[in-house]
């Protein structure tokens, strides 16, 4: 037996040399290993097995094992380094020198992360800092920490996403202002771009995710002048001209007194369209002076210490500045839209 054996692997290990190419190698494993009439196959088989002793069939059965695991190794090995021969010649095959490089397609920012960074650069040009919050919120500070009352129609299920856990999906970044003076406390200057979530009906300005910047700048002696100051100065480098803005009274539970600052819709220069709805103003951000019980409910003093607030809409903004007229393509996923916009303002 042994002398079988030892012929089956010098005969293995001979033709597994001479093979160059993978199905070479698979000829090989058929001939010896092959479940039909290979030829380790077949001396297994025919070995009887009945008319050995005890002692025998361990020796014999061990023998016949070992060559068996032998040839199976000995074919890993070929195929794997044969493999590695062809990939390499295909890899000098296939690469000429002399040919065009392939052109790579360079993705772009979505504009409206474009705006985000580009007001983060601002603000901290004006001693802001950038807090980012927490897009699942709490109701505490979503509503009740900002003055919001129980009975107050932005809590309904028509307006918010509410959580199985009690939790909610916030409403606007104005969440993290009462967090914020908790924890860095006064003076405070502190901007909070995110993702905001409302269930809204869709048309060409609304969407039910959409992006806010909520400004918070709380010292002593902060006035309606100082934040008027601040929103010009923005204003004015993001559309590197000046603009047309019209300040109007405005209800807003966390701020009082409250205003709307709306912006001459830049699509249309003001003589109306689908996103000013026809009005030839885009409101673009609420704002006013903080509301003493915000301030205490963050332990600030009202009497002495005052501060302004707004929230900027980043997706509106956006929307202006590069002149586009439907919200809803900014989550489309067509990246023939977002490829048009440059990766800075």
């Amino acid at each position: 037996m042994t002398a079988d054996t030892d012929a089956l692997r010098e005969a293995l290990l001979h033709e597994l040399a001479e093979a160059r190419e993978p199905d070479e190698v698979e000829r090989v494993r058929v001939k010896f290993l092959g479940q039909k009439d290979g030829s380790i196959t077949t001396l297994i088989r025919g070995t009887n097995f009945g008319a050995l002793d005890k002692d025998e069939r361990r020796v014999v059965g061990n023998e016949l094992s070992g060559l068996k695991s032998f040839a199976e190794t000995a074919i890993r090995d070929a195929r794997q380094q044969v493999e590695a021969v062809a990939a390499r010649q295909r890899r000098r095959g296939l690469v000429d020198l002399t040919l065009p490089g392939e052109r790579v397609n360079v993705g772009s920012i979505n504009p409206v992360n474009t705006i985000q960074l580009f007001l983060e650069d601002v603000f901290r040009g004006m001693g802001f800092m950038v807090e980012q919050g927490f897009e699942v919120e709490t109701e505490y500070y979503n509503f009740d920490a900002l003055n919001v009352a129980r009975d107050h129609p932005a809590r309904d299920m028509q307006d918010t996403f509410w959580l199985d856990s009690g939790a909610l999906l916030r409403t606007h970044t104005s969440a993290t202002q009462v967090r914020a003076m908790r924890k860095y406390g006064t003076p405070l200057r502190a901007i909070f771009p995110g993702r905001c979530f409302r269930y809204e009906a869709l048309d060409a300005s609304h969407e039910t995710s959409f992006y806010q910047c909520e400004g918070l700048m709380v010292d002593r002696g902060v006035t309606v002048a100082n934040l008027l100051s601040v929103m010009q100065t923005l204003l004015r480098q993001v559309f590197e001209r000046d603009v047309s803005v019209r300040l109007r009274p405005g209800y807003f539970p966390f701020v009082e007194p409250g205003f709307e600052l709306d912006l001459s819709c830049l699509i249309c220069s003001g003589e109306g369209c689908r996103v000013c709805k026809h009005s030839g103003w885009v409101e673009l951000m609420p704002c006013g002076m903080v509301h003493p019980r915000v301030l205490e409910a963050a332990g600030v003093d009202p009497e002495t210490h005052s501060g302004f607030a707004f929230g900027l809409g980043m997706t509106r903004l956006a929307m202006l500045k590069y002149g586009i007229p439907d919200i809803r393509l900014f989550d489309s996923g067509d990246w023939r839209f977002y490829r048009q916009f440059p990766a800075t303002v």
